[in-house]
């Protein structure tokens, strides 16, 4: 043949070959090669036996790699036999005794999940979204109103060509009161000529990620791109340049809630496999160098199809190399705070079979994921959803909107908006208000209690606290606007995450975050001073509340200063009950009386 890639060619002269030769076993090697290239796994296990057949004892390797093509084709029985005999043979005499095992590892989960099968019952999203071609890589708004996803379609303009050459196109659809509505074409400039694929939007659905192969703005073979939505189109997108993308190949993005952690993966120098799953973090204005996940996730074998939820703490992924059920399985991990990334949990039978498994998503509440498989009629995928089985679910997750606005002339106002979790003191999210509308959407794992700090250039800071609860939908979302009042003297803004033990002036480890922000603000605005006054309820003496409200004003002043802020730009006052802002006769009210202000007294030219 003059073309090795002439695959009809190549088999006519292997089949010769063998009629010339029944023991020919190199040949029998080659066709069953030739056929598992094409997909053709029944023939390609049927001519590795021929060479079993042949040679028992002097082809130890044959036994691994058709027990290999044995579980995945799902013949775990037949594989797990092989496996064992493969096995059997003395160490000096086989080259990869741990992908033998690791194929005995996998044969025994996959007979034992197949006993004890996950709930599963997957529903095509139907004619709305689904087509003809092929639809993958389903990507869901934090507040299920749009789903975007890639389709594989025909170029344009073709006349009869066969096969007809195919590309790929984001496509999405809305959520309409009776279901998904008619899918549209994302258009231009998202969608080209060439491919887009693979994506992933922040919560918000205003900013996407996404794969784009072989472009001459490209740094490697796969780059990651990202494209953000303005006003009544998406933005002309723009490689992500250095340190994500590298001369190497960057695939599967997986963008989180608040678009400052970015997953996906890679086949960069590093790493412990063909491919493995990676991280960046947002720097400001850049991205840090991204760090490999390490082997409490990555394997040897191929890593992909990262999907970090909105919890931020539980990362679906498929992996060629952690025990499953064949070509490559859907896992859970979660990320535990002290000690990293957990184990990876294969998401168990039917969710996974011996095909190759890639492509979950799921919505904030963790209650639904969705996918695309061909189990349908015909070859081409479709796109399904099905109910997560309980043990698999991640934190469930609702989201909060609002709108950042000046407290006077009620303007929208970019601002950055910082949650933090009470409990262990960290920030769980971070973003921007949307310019010139203020508008903003938060996607946060419920029964907790959070701070919420807002600033924004030449505005006081804005604190608050509550208690997330519940989940909340599109028709009854959880809401809460901020108003800004602007650096001017006489402005006030109540500090309501300054805690104090109940009739103690001693601060809290709460109020930590507060006083930070209260420092940086003066920090940043060192032409600024302030009073920061107490205030209590009228629960007790006035004489009592007087001075227990002298000394909490002064425990923040002392803080700041021990912080390196001048004396002079501080004043500590006491008002105990004086100046309540709420009827005492109510608990709620005399939480509302209980408080610590700062005012802007001065601001020197």
């Amino acid at each position: 043949c003059l073309n090795e890639l002439d695959y009809v060619c190549v088999e006519e002269s292997l089949l010769k070959a063998i009629k010339a030769d029944d023991q020919f076993i190199e040949a029998y090697q080659m066709l069953a090669q030739l056929c598992y290239e094409q997909g053709r796994m029944e023939e390609a296990i049927s001519y590795y036996a021929q060479t079993l057949e042949i040679d028992p004892e002097g082809n130890p390797e044959g036994y691994r790699l058709l027990a290999g093509l044995k579980l995945m084709s799902g013949d775990y029985a037949g594989a797990l036999e092989l496996a064992e005999q493969y096995l059997a043979f003395p160490p000096e005499k086989v080259k990869s005794k741990s992908k033998g095992a690791s194929i005995r590892e996998s044969c025994l989960f996959a007979l034992e999940a197949m006993k004890n099968p996950v709930p599963f019952k997957p529903e095509n999203l139907g004619p709305e979204v689904n087509s003809e071609y092929s639809e993958y890589w389903p990507a869901l708004s934090v507040d299920e109103q749009m789903l975007m996803f890639t389709v594989m379609l025909p170029l344009p303009n073709q006349t009869g060509e066969e096969p007809l050459k195919l590309h790929e196109d984001f496509f999405y659809s809305t959520q309409g009161e009776s279901g998904w509505e008619p899918r549209k074409n994302a258009g231009v400039p998202l969608n080209t000529s060439d491919n887009e694929g693979a994506q992933s939007l922040t919560a918000d659905g205003r900013t996407l990620w996404f794969t784009a192969c072989n472009r001459r703005s490209g740094q490697g073979m796969c780059d990651l791109y990202y494209s953000t939505w303005e006003g009544d189109k998406w933005s002309s997108p723009k490689n992500a340049g250095s340190p994500i993308n590298s001369r190497y190949s960057e695939k599967h993005p997986s963008i989180s809630a608040d678009g400052r952690t970015l997953y996906f993966t890679s086949n960069r120098p590093g790493g412990l496999g063909s491919y493995d799953i990676w991280m960046s973090e947002r720097t400001q204005d850049s991205w840090s160098d991204p760090v490999n996940l390490g082997d409490s996730v990555n394997t040897p074998d191929l890593e992909q199809s990262p999907f970090i939820h909105p919890d931020q703490q539980s990362l679906y992924f498929s992996s060629t190399g952690w025990p499953g059920m064949g070509q490559g399985d859907l896992f859970l991990t979660r990320l535990i705070r002290e000690s990293g990334w957990t184990i990876p949990e294969n998401l168990g039978y039917p969710i996974n079979t011996h095909d190759d498994d890639i492509g979950l998503s799921l919505n904030a509440r963790g209650d639904r994921a969705y996918f695309a498989s061909n189990r349908g009629e015909g070859t081409d995928t479709d796109l399904y959803s099905f109910e997560m089985p309980v043990e698999l679910r991640p934190v469930p997750v609702s989201y909060m909107t609002g709108r950042v606005h000046d407290s006077r002339n009620m303007r929208g106002i970019k601002a950055v908006l910082q949650l933090i979790d009470l409990d262990t003191e960290e920030a769980v999210m971070e973003l921007e208000s949307q310019a010139g509308e203020g508008d903003f959407l938060l996607s946060l794992p419920t029964d907790r209690d959070y701070a919420l700090n807002v600033s924004a250039d030449g505005y006081l800071f804005y604190s608050d606290h509550f208690t997330f609860t519940g989940l909340h939908t599109q028709t009854k979302p959880f809401r809460r606007d901020v108003p800004l009042e602007k650096v001017r003297v006489g402005s006030v803004v109540v500090l309501q995450n300054i805690f104090y033990a109940t009739g103690s002036y001693q601060l809290e480890p709460a109020s930590r975050v507060e006083l930070k922000r209260v420092y940086d603000f003066l920090q940043l605005n060192p032409a600024v001073g302030v009073e920061i006054s107490g205030h209590t309820d009228n629960t007790g003496t006035p004489e009592l509340n007087q001075s227990l409200s002298e000394q909490r004003a002064q425990s923040v002043v002392d803080y700041l200063v021990n912080k390196g802020i001048e004396t002079g730009r501080l004043k500590a006052a006491g008002y105990g009950e004086t100046k309540a802002v709420a009827d005492n006769e109510l608990e709620e009210g005399r939480a509302q009386n209980r408080r610590t202000e700062l005012k802007i007294l001065a601001i020197d030219e």
